[in-house]
């Protein structure tokens, strides 16, 4: 079946949406006069901005509807909004219960759910299970695609930084005293589930082998990650560059785009480097690497070695420091690896 009018929900949170931008170019290579349109959430809306694949962004502003006053100030308008583009199919790529509101409430005749429904959001939707079932999250979301008869076997990230954006990120890169031609590493320090993030102290040693090893380590993450700064700092020998706090989403991305690698937890900046091509080494322990590691080839899980790997618990039950298991040394040596393979790979094992 044909559609012409396509709207995707996928809100949140970075990583996830990262890893439906494979979708929207898709619909296009399958479906080319088709209009495809995003509702997202504020914090991610900078990933989707420019995207060619996208014809419209409609941002759906959590905070308006959390209180029974916002929701009847707000939701007549919203809704308003979405029936007036007439849309045909609308793919639940959240398959939550607002998400799946949202699709029902976008009057799309047709309605998919991708394979990992809750909150029955599979009662609004169609749910699709497609061979990738057991894969990754980037191909669960595309056998949704597949399920319209679209072929989905080379993902591609569209994720475009305009000049501008390149012009800002570049200066405060070297107002952090990142000098241009220097080669350097990212390390993304924390993560929004506490047994996500290594520890501090851990990353501090990391860099100082990276300067070691000739070239600079540069710290990046949220506002929210201060704290793992103020512990970091006293604990390395030679201060890294630090970035956290200090960038935009295309800013962030722009300075993972340009470096030598990567290294964080299950993040969505250990996603945005992996679909930005940047060498990736995830450090992997509740979650499981089969289904949210990094994305494609040329990267590194390091998994804990603990029998409750993959517990896809926010916190520990057993009060363990989950990657405090991966060792300074596993990581580096992670490292060297995939950037033997990218820049040498007649090199590589």
């Amino acid at each position: 079946m044909a559609f012409s009018n396509i709207l995707i929900v996928k809100l949140s949170a970075i990583g996830d949406v990262v890893h439906v931008l494979p979708v929207p170019h898709a619909l296009k290579q399958c479906l080319p006069q088709a209009r495809v349109t995003w509702v997202v959430e504020k914090p991610a809306y900078d990933l989707l901005a420019n995207n060619p694949d996208i014809d419209e962004i409609i941002v759906f502003d959590k905070a308006r509807y959390k209180s029974l006053a916002g929701l009847a100030a707000n939701a007549p308008d919203f809704i308003s909004s979405l029936r007036r583009r007439h849309f045909d199919l609308a793919l639940d790529l959240q398959g939550l219960f607002k998400s799946a509101i949202i699709a029902f409430l976008s009057g799309a005749k047709t309605r998919l759910v991708y394979e990992n429904t809750r909150e029955g959001s599979q009662l609004l939707s169609r749910r699709i299970v497609g061979e990738f079932s057991r894969g990754h999250v980037v191909d669960r979301y595309l056998d949704v695609v597949r399920a319209l008869g679209c072929q989905a076997e080379n993902p591609v990230f569209q994720i475009v930084i305009t000049e501008d954006e390149a012009k800002r990120a570049r200066a405060v890169m070297e107002h952090a005293g990142l000098k241009p031609h220097i080669p350097y590493i990212v390390l993304a320090i924390g993560a929004n589930w506490p047994n996500k993030i290594w520890p501090a102290e851990r990353f501090a040693l990391l860099a100082d082998r990276i300067y070691d090893a000739g070239m600079v380590p540069v710290i990046a993450g949220g506002p929210g990650d201060n704290y793992l700064v103020e512990r970091l700092l006293p604990a390395a020998r030679i201060p890294p560059v630090n970035l956290v706090g200090k960038t935009t989403l295309k800013q962030l991305a722009y300075l993972i785009r340009h470096a030598g690698a990567f290294a964080g937890g299950d993040t969505g900046p250990m996603h945005l480097s992996a679909a930005l091509g940047t060498p990736t080494v995830a450090l992997m322990g509740p979650t499981d690497a089969v289904r949210n590691g990094p994305y494609g080839n040329g990267h590194k899980a390091v998994i804990v070695r603990r029998t409750c790997a993959g517990c896809w618990q926010r916190q520990c039950p057993q009060h363990e420091d989950c990657l405090a298991e991966i060792s300074v040394d596993e990581v580096l040596a992670a490292i060297k690896q995939i950037m033997i393979r990218k820049f040498y790979p007649s090199n590589a094992d």
